[in-house]
């Protein structure tokens, strides 16, 4: 048997002993009558402590002036009126035992600054923004100048947006970077791949997944592979056990275009009969753990970017996550772009703005003939999911790819 239980400042042992009792007298008397028991994947148990690296510890200070030499950066910038700069950091110790016997302590820390830009110009008005960070120390944000490099990045392309033109709707190949289909892959391909959304489970708040009962069948161009891992060193979605004491793994979810498995915990690795894949996890103690991503990713391909535009006669170059819109089954999605390029006979030519890309996933999936050798990871920070609802961070990522989707500025 299992179920979650959670308190909040108890004053005495004895009032944590009374907690737990009655919770599962009450979780005995709601399941003698049920008629489909839940079976759970055997589970071996573990006993690790594990302190993840971090090669520069995080102080308050330095943290600030860091944001504070990114904030006048991008107020150097012509146009630019407004300027967001949020740096922060955690430091988090999570702390798991269960009957079974495991007892698992894991100690990280999490360094990362959210950026926002806005322009302004003759009554145009555009915003630029970019999340920088991961899972260590502040060598997430200060490497190579990586932070100052992106802060003069997006104020310059907020600027030059502000003379950009917006585009008529039309169907047109597309090359999208690494940025922009981190969340395609957030949104298409990892949260329909969640277990319980394939069930139903997550329908009648948060959707399911319009490829259940296709396991085994071909969903897409032999150009895809998708997979999850939480074994990427230094992502958001990096750790060595779930919230049920699963070790973590890389899952294969697509393999050229086939739909190999799902995200699963040990409830529905049974239904599928299948294996846990480590995906377990809550916010943190109050929540119940659901089944998350850690970090899903497109595969990364051997096309190089500039032969990719190089094929493309005419079409647009996608660059940067923004706004998502996905319907309950993850089937028709629009996802909005930061910004946008014209491909004229190989050439990227002029700057667009306010663009959106519609597709339908099956349709989109068939479409793409190229992945470059341009793979990144990306940090997620405020993926949300369950009721009460839960935010979760993770990482997602992926190379520039090449496929056929309909285009159009919304003013």
């Amino acid at each position: 048997m299992e179920f979650f239980f959670s308190i909040t400042n108890p004053e005495s042992f004895e009032q944590i002993k009374e907690s737990i009792e009655n919770s599962i007298k009450n979780i005995t008397n709601s399941t003698k009558n049920k008629k489909n028991k839940i079976e759970l994947y055997p589970n071996i148990s573990k006993k690790a402590k594990i302190d993840f690296p971090v090669i520069k510890k995080p102080e308050l200070e330095e943290i600030i002036n860091i944001g504070l030499e990114c904030n006048k950066i991008i107020l150097d910038i012509p146009k630019i009126i407004k300027s967001i700069v949020n740096p922060w950091y955690t430091i988090n110790s999570k702390y798991f035992i269960n009957s079974e016997g495991s007892e698992i302590q894991q100690n990280f820390t999490d360094v990362v600054i959210d950026m926002i830009v806005t322009a302004h110009k003759s009554g145009i008005t555009q915003s630029i923004n970019i999340t920088e960070g991961g899972r260590g120390g502040l060598e997430q944000i200060i490497n190579r100048d990586k932070i100052q490099k992106s802060a003069k990045e997006i104020a310059v392309k907020a600027s030059r947006l502000t003379s950009a033109k917006p585009i008529k709707e039309e169907k047109a190949t597309l090359v999208m970077n690494p940025d922009f289909v981190s969340l395609l892959t957030h949104e298409i391909l990892g949260h329909p791949s969640e277990a319980d959304r394939v069930l139903g489970k997550e329908m009648a708040w948060a959707g399911g997944a319009w490829w259940k009962n296709k396991l085994g069948s071909k969903i897409a161009s032999e150009n895809l592979n998708v997979f999850d891992d939480s074994t990427i060193k230094e992502s958001l979605g990096w750790y060595y056990f779930d919230d049920e004491g699963v070790g973590t793994k890389k899952t294969t979810l697509v393999e050229k275009g086939v739909l190999k498995n799902h995200m699963q915990n040990r409830e529905t690795s049974q239904i599928f009969k299948s294996v846990p894949t480590g995906n377990m996890r809550a916010t943190n103690y109050r929540f119940m753990p659901l089944i998350r991503m850690a970090c899903t990713c497109i595969g990364n391909g051997d096309w190089d970017v500039n032969e990719m535009v190089k094929g493309v006669k005419h079409g647009y170059m996608i660059s940067n996550m923004k706004i998502p819109s996905i319907d309950m089954k993850r089937y028709n999605w629009s996802i909005s772009c930061q910004y946008a390029q014209k491909i004229e006979k190989g050439e990227i030519t002029d700057m667009l703005r306010d663009v959106i890309v519609i597709g339908t996933a099956p349709e989109f999936f068939e479409s793409i003939d190229a992945c470059g050798n341009d793979f990144i990871i990306r940090p997620i920070t405020n993926c949300g999911k369950g009721d009460p609802m839960q935010s979760m961070i993770m990482g997602n990522g992926g190379p520039s790819i090449r496929g056929t989707a309909i285009v159009k500025s919304v003013n």
